[in-house]
């Protein structure tokens, strides 16, 4: 599904701005790679572990470590970097020609890819290379001084700050303000179209703008959902290895948590899907293309 969203949005055949697109195909990419290296490589050898009895012997664990945790910090902040794109496109028109631009935009991605692999660099010493095939929130085997170390607990704890939990309150607040400058400027055009033909017609700019925060919103929106319960499960499990223990949680919790954010990288094709028109016509195209080519070949 990702494959296909990328494959379709890189044709630029969307009605979306290079901008915009190139926003998108990042998140799509990063969602990738992380079904890839969470879900293949690291949850379907949990669950089959005796077919995978090998990894136990193949120290690269903590490697795995720091990408997986950096394309998933990629896929968290490329939504925030694309809310703030947004923002910037309809509530600040001074700054859009300089910062909604290709050139921009791979400027921010590039930037955000190589902010995220450092900051995940602590994973290769807090962590073995190590499999422990168990599903946890650390699925390599790390030390008990690691485990029970106030240090190393506080550097977790700020990374789970970092991600997800400072981008829900940016996301918050650019949704926030975003809306309510189109509500604004929406009554403001409303009034002057009328007064200027003494009847209200369609108004393309709005219709336009109307569109665009669909389909902010509803990302925005799907990527907090989704990623809430496993911010709240990954923070009480470290407070409670601290010795924190206020709250029990049962372990149905965990895995749901977990599924809800693995959910979150596929949810994106469908969201477009559902908010964009040429998309779902791009979409019947590739879906219908091997069939049409057949019918020509027998005809």
């Amino acid at each position: 599904v990702n494959l296909l969203t990328i494959g379709i949005l890189s044709r630029g055949k969307c009605g979306l701005s290079k901008c915009v697109t190139r926003y998108l195909v990042a998140m799509s990419a990063a969602d990738l790679l992380v079904i890839i290296l969470d879900l293949i490589f690291r949850h379907i050898p949990i669950v089959y572990w005796e077919q995978f009895l090998f990894l136990w012997s193949i120290p690269v664990c903590n490697i795995h470590a720091i990408l997986l945790y950096t394309v998933t910090d990629c896929s968290v902040w490329f939504t925030v970097t694309f809310t703030f794109d947004r923002f910037v496109a309809i509530c600040c028109q001074n700054l859009k020609s300089k910062y909604c631009s290709e050139k921009a935009s791979a400027v921010v991605v590039g930037t955000v890819s190589v902010l995220s692999c450092l900051k995940n660099i602590f994973w290769y010493f807090m962590l073995t290379g190590w499999y422990r095939l168990g599903n946890e929130p650390w699925f390599c085997s790390v030390t008990t001084d690691a485990r029970l170390s106030r240090v190393w607990g506080t550097i977790e704890f700020l990374h789970n700050i970092l991600t997800p939990a400072v981008p829900f309150v940016l996301i918050l607040l650019l949704n926030a303000l975003t809306v309510r400058h189109i509500l604004v400027s929406s009554r403001g055009r409303r009034r002057l179209r009328a007064h200027s033909s003494g009847e209200s017609h369609r108004d393309p700019e709005m219709e336009s703008r109307r569109k665009s925060i669909i389909l902010l919103l509803v990302i925005s929106g799907n990527f907090m959902l989704l990623w809430a319960l496993l911010m709240g499960y990954s923070i009480w499990s470290r407070m409670n290895d601290l010795g924190y223990r206020s709250v029990y949680l049962p372990r149905f919790l965990m895995e749901l948590s977990f599924m809800l954010q693995l959910l979150s990288c596929s949810t994106n094709t469908a969201i477009y899907a559902v908010t964009q028109t040429q998309f779902r016509e791009q979409v019947k195209n590739v879906l219908k293309y091997p069939f049409t080519t057949i019918v020509k070949l027998i005809q």
